[in-house]
Parts: structure tokens; sequence; C-alpha cells
């Protein structure tokens, strides 16, 4: 059922939405050739309880860590462990929050050392057509108008949209109605109306669509084992431009204090 939010409740969730950020930029910063990536959940699960929230995706459906944790052909969901980061490495880190009663969820792929010009373009695309994804959530429009601007950028690069995996809807649970694919048919699916907190997160691959879950029945990855990424930033749908909750500012200003 599709739950509209008050401003009181939009106002709680945007503080999950600021903690979650700040919590992928702590991660962010600590992004390393020789970094293992429990090492990297231990230290998000420390500062989000830190702050007064719980990490939402621990015990999710018996999900086992704070953190989802993919790293280059694992598209999402990927486990944290004590494998060392490698120059070169893309890794997909989303996080999620719990905190006075609402939830907060947001994800960013970040570069390990130097990267290749093939994976600096995959991640640029993914953000940007997060990003165009974002200008058509607007009041009155669909959700297929969401999914059509985000797949319509990606193919025009030659990448791939995931089909099995969409954003969401968020507030009092994690995963709310309406379902948001990064593919569709514009002018089509659920209206979008003010109140409306939804989850847009591009999961792109470069090369073909096809995913399938590892025997940890969890991880996700390309069945051609080339790399994918995935961003993801919380918006509340309002009578005007969307709002947007969540933010990439403090992983891309690493002046700013967290």
């Amino acid at each position: 059922m599709l739950k509209l939010k008050t401003e009181e409740e939009v106002a709680l969730m945007k503080e999950n939405a600021i903690l979650v950020s700040k919590t992928l930029a702590l991660v962010g910063r600590m992004v390393a050739p020789g970094v293992t990536t429990r090492e990297l959940n231990d230290a998000a699960e420390e500062y989000i309880r830190a702050n007064g929230a719980e990490p939402s995706f621990l015990g999710y459906n018996g999900y086992p860590y704070a953190l989802c944790i993919s790293v280059n052909n694992i598209v999402v969901h990927g486990f944290p462990s004590g494998y060392r980061l490698k120059e070169g490495d893309i890794v997909s880190v989303d996080c999620g929050t719990k905190m006075k009663g609402f939830n907060g969820d947001s994800a960013y792929t970040f570069p390990v050392g130097n990267i290749s010009e093939e994976n600096k373009l995959l991640l640029e695309v993914t953000k940007q057509s997060l990003y165009k994804g974002i200008e058509a959530a607007r009041s009155g429009n669909r959700i297929g108008d969401i999914g059509h601007a985000v797949q319509q950028y990606v193919e025009g690069y030659g990448y791939s949209v995931v089909r099995e995996l969409v954003g969401h809807g968020i507030g009092r649970c994690m995963h709310e109605s309406p379902e948001v694919p990064n593919y569709g048919v514009a002018g089509r699916g659920k209206k979008l109306l003010p109140g409306m907190v939804i989850c847009i997160e591009p999961m792109v691959n470069a090369g073909k669509k096809e995913v399938y879950i590892l025997d940890d029945g969890w991880s996700v990855t390309t069945r051609d084992m080339r790399n994918s990424a995935h961003f993801e930033l919380t918006v509340h749908i309002t009578e005007g431009a969307p709002e947007v909750l969540s933010t990439f500012e403090f992983i891309e200003n690493k002046n700013v204090e967290l």
C-alpha cells in the first residue's frame, strides 16, 4: 500500500538520509588498496550506532552485516569479508539506517586508487543516470518516466540495466510501495504524488544485463563477469522539483566534517 509522508515524517527521514550519507563518506575516506571490506563494514556500524541509529540492513531478512559491499562484478548485496581491496577495483557500498522510527538508504560506487578509463566511464554514466532519473521524479509523472530516463541514458553508452533488482519506496519500512525499476516505458506505471519518498538506484552493467545469485544466497553477480556500478539517493516527491534527501556532498567534498 502506498504511504504518503507528512512534512514531519519527511524531516525524520531526512535525518536518516543525512546520517547514511555521512556514513558512506566515512567509508569512502577509508577505501584504499589493502583495506578489507570487513573493516569498512565495522567502521560504518560503529559510526551509525555512535550517532544514535541502528544499521537497518543488519538482520534484515537474515542479512548478516551492516553494509552491502560489492566489488567489481558483484552488482549488489555483497558480503563484507577479509577481501583486501586492490588498486583498480571498484566497490559499491550500500548503507541503511533506522532512527526515530524511519529508515535511510543510499549507495555509492567508489574507485580504489587509480582505476581504468573503462571503469571511470561506467561509474560516471551510472551516477549521471541516477540524476536523469531524479529529474523525471516529478509529481504527475509516472514510475515509468524514471525508469525510461535511466535506461535511455545508460543504453546510449552500450551498457545495460539490471532487471531483477529495482528501487523502492521507503519510510517506516526499508522497502515500501512502489517498486522503482531502472527501465520502463514513459507514461506508464504508478503516478508520482506529493508525499511519496522513493529510492532511485540504477544498477548498471558494463556488459550484458543478466545476473545470478552466488551460493551465499545474497551476492548478485553479472553473468558475463564484467563490472557493475550502483548509485542510490532518496527522493521526496513534492508539488514542484523533487527534494533529494540524501546527498553525495559529504563523499565528494572531503573537507566536510563528518
